[in-house]
């Protein structure tokens, strides 16, 4: 995390992603930091003028993704913190 501080736009984005994923497993709460900031990163490195076209594109392959076991928790948690998480979840 202290990694991408340094960084700006599309690699501090993918990295937050990536620290998101390796250190915050253990606080449940967390758990969609890393999603949020792959979307961000999507968007980010789109070119200019696609960029929310490109997170839409990349939540919905995350939300593909989703095993049927827990896709309904998963959504509705995203529904439920989209605000603290920058609204990328709207796709």
């Amino acid at each position: 995390m202290a990694a991408a501080r340094d960084l700006s736009g599309t690699a501090r984005h993918a990295a937050f992603a990536a620290g998101q994923a390796a250190v915050v497993a253990h606080v449940a709460a967390h758990e969609l930091g890393a999603a949020a900031y792959a979307i961000k990163a999507a968007r980010a490195a789109a070119p200019q003028g696609e960029g929310e076209s490109a997170g839409r594109l990349e939540c919905r392959w995350q939300r593909d993704q989703l095993p049927e076991a827990i896709r309904e928790l998963v959504l509705d948690d995203q529904r439920l913190r989209n605000d603290i998480c920058w609204s990328v979840f709207d796709c």
